[in-house]
């Protein structure tokens, strides 16, 4: 069955494009080129073209491109045999093998040199999600290969997914590192490993037959996490690391799933929708939806994916993003990276120039915050979501900080209660470019206000105001993909007090 198609990432028989970047391959040296970003040669090793949309009118830029990595990559030699580009460029040869593609001579030879170096270097030091994708790979090679040594390949590769698939994914259906573009690729690899044990089962394989079945229904769930931490744009939330454009999008998951004759996800209802596990409330009504992250920044062992960004939320109205995450265009160890971790990129509150969590690094966090306090009420049309973090008692002041929203028909309150000693603290809210586009009559960056409107695209008004500061509009980036950053403004309410209401009405 066709799988989940990427857009493609070839632009020419000798160029390829990740991360918005285009860049010549000429010559052996292109594969691991010290003067480029490890994440875009990671991306190069992968392969994810040979199973892109359209990849069969790039045929005759695919095979040469295999033929080259044979031969410019000997075993063991370079990023490329590296376990996490080796397991996806496993994945991604034999899908297309599997799919009706030729690999070129010399490739299942390839295939199996891969598969016995990869069995040798799981990745038990790093987990999560590339772990799993080690997995995926042993199993993909395991079905692709007979003998006892695909059947070692096999075994192995399946007794990791039966650890790791319940450690990864929640009860509620989202994976444990609380990011929905990861959420995304692992929801892939399970419909990915369906696709396969189905395959196989018609060929006899009875090892694939009750596997299958079982991947299945978690990736069911999965899909309606998923469907949970959309936008009415149909696209992702972008909590913690996640950015659009790596992981196939929800609507190409949804297509690859009924493809497999999954029935449709069930539709969102109104109100409340509470991913108790992972952390996230959704709310909707009317003409909004509403995104809440009152969780923590994930597995205790595993923070590399995680934001400082307790509290936070992203908000659609009409269609339209309004409110919204600062995103992540960067894994290189910058100022870059540690901004887009930090508390201060994120619609929460900011004590004393602090994060909530100590980023630091591009993947490592120090001491966490952690929620407390979670009620949720619902009575007279109105839902209230109360929430309190310990993020700030480390410092001097022992700063406890709750928020409380309170969403109803054309209305959502944001009010922020700071307990303790502080010397700064300000919330922050950061609109999408478009609403910024549309609102061309914001005040000026130094003109303090405490009201004012905003319009989304298509003209409809948003009106705000403040209560215990009054606001300031600053230039700022929203990062919405990798190398991606787009130009927009940022409300900014210093705390003069305990306590900083922020309102929005509509309709």
């Amino acid at each position: 069955m066709q799988p989940a198609r990427r857009n493609p990432s070839m632009s020419g028989s000798d160029r390829c494009r990740f991360l918005n970047e285009d860049r010549s391959i000429l010559g052996a040296g292109a594969w691991n080129d010290p003067a480029i970003r490890k994440l875009w040669l990671y991306n190069l090793h992968y392969f994810d073209d040979l199973n892109a949309e359209g990849s069969e009118r790039r045929r005759d830029w695919n095979v040469p491109l295999i033929r080259r990595w044979i031969d410019e990559n000997p075993p063991a030699a370079g990023i490329g045999w590296n376990p996490y580009p080796t397991s996806l460029r496993i994945v991604n040869w034999i899908k297309w093998a599997l799919g009706g593609g030729s690999l070129p001579e010399g490739a299942v030879r390839s295939l199996a040199v891969q598969a016995r170096h990869l069995e040798r270097r799981l990745e038990f030091h790093l987990l999560g999600n590339h772990l799993f994708s080690n997995a995926k790979a042993l199993v993909f090679a395991g079905m692709f290969f007979e003998g006892p040594e695909g059947e070692r390949w096999l075994r192995k590769g399946l007794d990791l997914l039966e650890i790791e698939m319940p450690e990864q994914v929640l009860a509620d259906g989202g994976h444990f590192e609380r990011s929905p573009m990861y959420h995304s690729l692992i929801l892939e690899d399970l419909l990915d490993l369906v696709n396969l044990g189905r395959a196989y089962a018609k060929d006899g394989r009875d090892l694939a037959r009750g596997l299958a079945a079982r991947w299945a229904e978690t990736s069911v769930r999965m899909r309606k996490w998923l469907s949970v931490m959309r936008h009415p744009d149909g696209e992702i939330s972008l909590f913690n690391d996640a950015a659009f454009g790596i992981a196939p999008s929800p609507w190409e998951l949804d297509a690859y799933a009924e493809r497999l004759r999954f029935p449709a996800t069930e539709g969102l209802r109104e109100g409340v929708t509470h991913l108790a596990e992972s952390g996230y409330i959704r709310l909707q009504g009317g003409d909004a939806v509403i995104l809440l992250d009152v969780g923590p920044l994930g597995p205790d062992y595993l923070p590399a994916h995680g934001h400082a960004d307790i509290l936070s939320f992203e908000l659609s109205l009409y269609g339209n993003r309004v409110i919204v995450d600062t995103g992540t265009s960067t894994y290189d160890t910058s100022p870059d990276r540690l901004n887009q971790r930090g508390t201060s990129a994120h619609n929460t509150l900011v004590v004393d120039g602090q994060d909530s969590s100590e980023v630091w690094g591009s993947f490592r966090v120090a001491r966490r915050a952690k929620p407390f306090g979670l009620r949720i009420k619902e009575e007279a049309g109105e839902v209230s979501v109360e929430c309190s973090h310990d993020g700030y008692r480390r410092l001097p002041g022992k700063v406890r900080h709750k928020r409380n929203w309170v969403f109803g028909p054309g209305r959502l309150r944001v009010d922020d209660l700071l307990e303790g000693r502080f010397r700064i603290a300000e919330t922050r809210f950061l609109l999408h470019p478009s609403v910024a586009e549309a609102s061309r009559d914001l005040p000026e960056t130094d003109s303090p206000t405490s009201s004012g409107a905003w319009r989304v695209p298509g003209g409809k008004k948003v009106h705000w105001r403040t209560e215990g500061g009054e606001g300031r509009f600053e230039r700022t980036r929203y990062h919405p993909a990798f190398g991606v950053s787009e130009e927009s403004v940022r409300l900014r309410i210093p705390v003069s007090g305990p306590r900083v209401a922020f309102e929005l009405t509509w309709g």
